[in-house]
């Protein structure tokens, strides 16, 4: 069972995470999508990521972790 966020709850708790991780201090989501066709769990995704000074082999590595971990707790309402 996962909690319903909205989309700008959700994307703030996306790249909180992001930035959480090591080496992405300074990349951005600014926004996450629904996936079309699902209902629940991970029914959204991170389309694009705002890089900063991050390497993009940091954020790649990263995104997915942190959809990963998400999408276990939350989806989009």
């Amino acid at each position: 069972m996962t909690d319903g966020k909205s989309q700008d709850e959700l994307t703030q708790l996306a790249e909180e995470a992001l930035r959480a991780q090591p080496g992405c201090e300074t990349a951005r989501v600014p926004a996450v999508a629904a996936l079309p066709d699902a209902q629940t769990g991970r029914n959204w995704e991170i389309p694009n990521v705002v890089l900063g000074d991050s390497l993009i082999s940091d954020v790649d590595r990263a995104v997915l972790s942190v959809h990963r971990r998400l999408g276990r707790k939350f989806h989009l309402v």
